[in-house]
């Protein structure tokens, strides 16, 4: 069973030209990019929409036409659709758990060790010509992170992959989680507070929602050790940025590794580009080429389920 899908900003997705949209049905109209008239236009007569991260408020989904009854998220977070006036209007909507959780995993990780071992340092005096950490002594930090204690604040497919690589580095992890489990090995279910004031390292893995957003603010940052990092690959607005930026300006924590913004791209002046203690990238955690075809694979299952009556990752 085929119906009419819209993807409406697969630049977002395929700024390589590498992926295969043709699978998701036998008829696929795809776009780099939509303005909202645009995406209004051009759902005219489909069955379903994918959209990237794009914005769909409720003003935007009362106008979209009747023909439509799905709308895919190609991601984990899903706080970009109103899903109130998606049910409002009789559309279902799905994301795509778990595609790329051992990629977030190990972007998290790679972040941790990188700060544990002041890399952003070390590159940075090199591109500017300073090699005395080859021709004295190491000039600056390098940690063992064995031994240390790894924060984490959200433990779903993502935060548990982090978990069972820092326990294979030999540290010992405090969870954060509405649903604690029983305590396990070098692992504790505990308040965000016990959490913050006994981790070297956080590591945000917790979707983005009014309860969450700015959950680590000027309050819990200043419970946390000053000489914690923070990482996020998760959803930049978890951080209240001009709070975390003031904290590593005035060394209240040690740094941060920052795989997502609260805006992304981030301004052209922001601060965090330049900080020597932080680590920023591009969102990359889900950019892989293999990531990125893993997810059309599973968008694909989620159209073709809804088609037949059997509809997977909802949402709504």
């Amino acid at each position: 069973m085929n119906q009419k899908v819209v993807v409406v900003n697969a630049g977002k997705m395929n700024f390589d030209g590498q992926l295969d949209f043709s699978v998701l049905s036998d008829e696929v109209v795809v776009y780099d990019d939509s303005t909202e008239p645009e995406l209004l236009e051009r759902a005219q007569g489909a069955t379903v929409v994918v959209t990237k991260e794009y914005p769909v408020p409720a003003t935007l989904i009362r106008q979209m036409p009747d023909s439509v009854k799905l709308i895919v998220e190609a991601g984990t977070g899903y706080n970009n659709i109103d899903l109130t006036a998606a049910r409002e209007k009789g559309i279902t909507v799905c994301n795509i758990p778990a595609y790329s959780t051992e990629r977030v995993a190990h972007t998290a990780i790679m972040l941790l060790l990188n700060l544990a071992s002041a890399m952003q340092r070390q590159i940075r005096m090199l591109a500017g010509g300073d090699r005395r950490n080859f021709t004295k002594h190491l000039m600056v930090p390098h940690t063992e992170v064995n031994g240390k204690t790894l924060g984490i604040l959200g433990a779903g497919n993502i935060g548990r992959e982090v978990i069972k690589i820092a326990r294979a580095l030999g540290m010992s992890v405090l969870v954060t989680t509405r649903t604690p489990k029983p305590e396990e090995d070098g692992i504790r279910y505990v308040s965000l507070e016990e959490m913050l004031k006994n981790s070297d390292y956080v590591s945000l893995h917790c979707p983005l929602t009014p309860e969450t957003r700015h959950i680590i603010n000027k309050d819990s940052l200043s419970m946390m050790k000053p000489g914690a990092f923070l990482i996020n690959t998760s959803r930049g607005a978890l951080i209240d940025e001009e709070a975390l930026i003031e904290s590593l300006k005035t060394g209240k924590i040690a740094g941060a590794g920052l795989d997502v913004q609260e805006t992304e791209p981030p301004a052209a002046d922001n601060p965090l580009y330049d900080m020597e203690n932080v680590i920023i990238t591009p969102h990359m955690g889900w950019k892989g080429l293999e990531t990125r075809r893993r997810l059309v694979s599973i968008i694909a299952d989620d159209v073709q389920g809804f088609l037949h009556g059997r509809p997977i990752n909802v949402v709504s």
